[in-house]
């Protein structure tokens, strides 16, 4: 099927009264195929007609697993049908589900608009020419609300007037890659922007007993992404980062957590707390990578431990990211470590603490 054909057969006979049986419904469930050939590998593509009762804003989303792989948190992509079925907003979004949680619902849609402004203000001008900073679903309470909220940019169709199949397919791409945009710009506000980014809530430690719980990584399963005749394997590169590191930290003896969100990992050796920040390396950007991992393990080392028990800083990364991003992150006081074909290579200091098993070759710095 083809996108328009999609988009008006969902959009025309989609009823929330038909319940999440119907055939509408089901067509959203099958979104997969009908997506797919038009998404870059990797990312997820769910469809949802909502769970039990209907839903009053149909979606079909797009993820990006080394973001997230659920509309309740994180930054998507996602098209959204309005509760009266007119339109469909094709909309760059943000879950609410963790904000609510941290804040109460208010505040969480004051948060969620916030972030939503500043990452506009932050993309170039010419990323932005003819799309919308606000949707309208029909202004229900709850998830629609929320919905609207979270869009950071949209492009808005009337149903019974949609674009041909060609400008679907651009807008679809124009907004995926704007996804990956949005992304670093987020993370680059985050560590140099106070306040605008707000994704965690400060808590003490202690007041749930050990961090350290239990080795428990998110899910790094491969799933399969078929692309134009070719079926290709793609695992979650940041959750399998963490997976393969952590084993790495329990086989030489060091406790390993992480189940400590916002932080990525946590680790203990030889008396020694380590906060440990993931990076996966985005377009050959290593650069952002690395200004990434500072500004977290910075955010998190202020928010999350008290003064007089500061954790020492690593960076672990998904592939070498050269002499003098070791050396930066070095004077900052952060050790760095990333994966080798047959181990784990890093910075001096790493290997001093047994955190990684060979030091890079570094070239003397003139």
């Amino acid at each position: 099927m083809m996108l328009r054909g999609y988009l008006h057969e969902v959009g025309s006979t989609y009823n929330r009264a038909d319940g999440t049986g119907s055939p509408a419904a089901k067509l959203l469930r099958g979104a997969l195929p009908v997506f797919e050939p038009h998404i870059p590998a990797g990312h997820l593509i769910k469809g949802s007609a909502g769970n039990g009762a209907g839903a009053f804003v149909p979606w079909v989303s797009f993820f990006d697993p080394d973001e997230t792989d659920t509309a309740t948190r994180g930054m998507y992509v996602v098209y959204l049908f309005a509760e009266n079925m007119k339109t469909v907003s094709l909309s760059l979004n943000q879950g609410v589900t963790e904000l609510q949680k941290a804040f109460g619902t208010r505040r969480a849609h004051e948060l969620l608009r916030g972030e939503a402004t500043a990452i506009r203000a932050a993309l170039p001008s010419d990323k932005v020419v003819g799309l919308s900073d606000a949707i309208n679903l029909g202004g229900r309470a709850g998830l629609p609300r929320a919905y609207e909220a979270g869009n950071i940019l949209a492009r808005i169709y009337e149903v019974e007037a949609l674009p041909d199949e060609e400008s679907l397919k651009t807008d679809l791409r124009r907004m995926i890659e704007l996804y990956q945009d949005a992304l670093m710009l987020r993370e680059q506000l985050r560590s140099t922007t106070r306040d605008v980014i707000t994704t965690i809530k400060q808590q003490s430690v202690g007041d749930e007993g050990d961090p350290l719980l239990h080795f428990a990584p998110k899910s790094d399963g491969e799933y399969v992404q078929r692309i134009v005749g070719k079926v290709l394997k793609k695992s979650r590169k940041h959750e399998t980062l963490v997976r393969r590191y952590g084993d790495f930290l329990n086989a030489v003896g060091c406790d390993a957590g992480t189940n400590v969100h916002p932080r990525d990992m946590v680790a203990r050796t030889n008396g020694e707390e380590w906060l440990i920040e993931a990076k996966v390396v985005r377009r050959g950007n290593v650069s952002h990578a690395v200004r990434e991992a500072i500004g977290q393990l910075v955010t998190y080392a202020y928010l999350l431990y008290p003064a007089d028990k500061q954790p020492r800083s690593m960076a672990l990364f998904n592939e070498p990211i050269g002499d003098l991003y070791v050396s930066l992150l070095a004077h900052q006081g952060i050790v760095s470590v990333w994966p080798t074909e047959d181990g784990w290579a890093g910075s001096r200091e790493a290997v001093e603490a047994g955190l990684a098993e060979k030091e890079a070759d570094l070239a003397p710095l003139t």
